[in-house]
């Protein structure tokens, strides 16, 4: 390895190998680190594509057995678990490599260690052999990504997962405890609950999903219902312990009632922190926030000129698009280019079963911030594709300024929405109006074309929808 680079990129998940890439790109010698063999992050090894493949099984699985509603019956299917894990694995190994290749094809330096800051212009890599390395930059990106919560009263047993655990399948549990209802909690529940468990799951606030508007969040939570044995909201945990048959685990209610009830397996999913520790980031000047994240400008540059931050550690939102949308933002500010990380908006989707996205305002927040908006929402009942499909458990919603006809926010809860929210996503960044989206002339019969109808619904038409009210 070189023993100096014009930009140095610590972490190679979703920001940090966009970032590596992209500085390469334009020119700059860059070297990537990374505790991996190769580039992909907890994104890719850990994260977002396992538990999309498990979601992808699951569907399989469901669509199977709902199959029936149509008129086709096929026998119990039977997983095998061990090609299943092995299926998923393969998938994992195949972007992973994919991505070391496209870092040997820019000719990236990339090193497998741990970096630590000496100082504001080099570092010391432990690398996996227990040998050492020096390195000294021009700049530096920092992508260390963020890791689950703990939950301290949670016993220290093979029987208590978190997300990553979780995802490396090693069993399908009879009954499985989700302590938290954030999406990660609710897109494994899914997995498993279509594989063969049991799912509770208990939430200390009033709802599951917090932050979706929430006539959007019920159409998801009602399908939960169903497919889950038990979700406890107003609830909390107040300790658990392992017994011969599992984790006893105690709860309160809302008021203040105790009871216990022994699971197979407990998965804590109460959000993830930042990994700014272990960094040396104390022989920098960068500086944390009260929330622990790294402060940054809108170049991502923190607060010591030589060292940039990215993604997870840079704030919220913590997703991998953001991560990987602010890399570029790095990489080009260091290369000399004026530009700044300022989007309109930026998407979220929970892939659970149905999916559920949203992007600009959110019902929500208009109350809160007390503006004036106009809403229409498009059951899918009435979409021609959704019945097809035999899947109209689905709404799309579409909000808007009243006066100027802007588009503000859109939201979709169906099948596909995380496919379908971008185009709501391109109409907010280019200031689209109402109509823009009502005379685009959408194809059919698709799920897609509902967004234009929601469109037309906001001022007094809508083709599929009798309405006799003109706002």
């Amino acid at each position: 390895m070189p023993t100096h680079s014009a930009v140095v990129v610590i972490g190679a998940g979703p920001g940090g190998y966009v970032a590596a890439f992209h500085a390469a790109d334009l020119g700059l010698s860059v070297t990537l680190i990374d505790k991996a063999q190769n580039p992909g992050g907890v994104c890719l090894y850990r994260g977002c594509i396992p538990s999309k493949a498990l979601l992808h099984a699951a569907k399989l699985l469901t669509e199977a057995e709902e199959a029936k509603n149509i008129g086709i019956d096929f026998a119990q299917p039977m997983v095998n678990l061990d090609k299943l894990r092995a299926w998923k694995d393969w998938v994992v190994s195949k972007l992973t490599g994919g991505l070391g290749s496209l870092t040997k094809q820019r000719k990236i330096t990339y090193v497998q260690g741990e970096a630590v800051f000496t100082g504001s212009s080099s570092l010391g890599i432990k690398k996996p052999d227990g040998l050492s390395d020096t390195l000294t930059f021009d700049k530096a990106i920092l992508a260390a990504g963020s890791r689950p919560v703990e939950l301290p009263f949670l016993p220290k047993s093979n029987r208590v997962w978190d997300s990553t655990s979780a995802l490396s399948l090693p069993y399908i549990p009879q009954t499985l405890l989700i302590i938290g209802g954030g999406y990660i909690g609710m897109e494994l529940g899914c997995a498993y609950s279509a594989l063969g468990s049991k799912i509770t799951v208990v939430e200390a606030l009033p709802q599951l999903l917090n932050g979706a508007d929430r006539d959007l969040a019920d159409m998801v939570i009602r399908r939960l219902n169903k497919d889950f044995t038990k979700i406890m909201v107003n609830t909390k945990v107040l300790r658990a312990e392992e017994t011969a048959e599992g984790i006893t685990v105690w709860f309160a209610d809302k008021d203040g009632k105790e009871f216990q009830e022994t699971f197979a397996q407990v998965l804590a999913s109460i959000g993830r922190k930042p990994n700014t520790e272990g960094l040396g980031l104390e022989h920098t000047k960068v500086k944390l926030s009260p929330k622990g994240f790294i402060e940054v400008d809108a170049q991502r540059r923190t607060t010591d000129a030589n060292i940039f931050a990215i993604g997870d550690i840079a704030g919220q939102p913590m997703l991998a698009h953001k991560a990987s949308a602010e890399a570029k933002i790095a990489a080009e500010t260091i290369a000399g280019h004026k530009v700044a990380f300022e989007p309109k908006v930026i998407p979220a989707v929970v892939f659970t079963n149905p999916e559920l996205a949203w992007v600009g305002l959110t019902e929500i927040e208009a109350k809160e911030k007390n503006l004036d908006v106009t809403v229409f929402k498009f059951p899918w009942a009435a979409s021609g594709r959704a019945l097809t499909l035999d899947r109209t458990d689905g709404i799309t919603k579409v909000i808007a300024d009243p006066k100027t006809k802007r588009i503000l926010g859109i939201g979709i809860a169906g099948m596909n929405a995380g496919d379908l929210i971008s185009e709501g996503a391109l109409a907010i960044e280019m200031g689209a109006v109402a109509d823009d989206l009502a005379l685009t002339i959408h194809p059919h019969p698709t799920l897609s074309e509902m967004i234009m109808e929601t469109a037309e619904g906001l001022f007094g038409h809508c083709t599929h929808i009798a309405r006799a009210k003109k706002p």
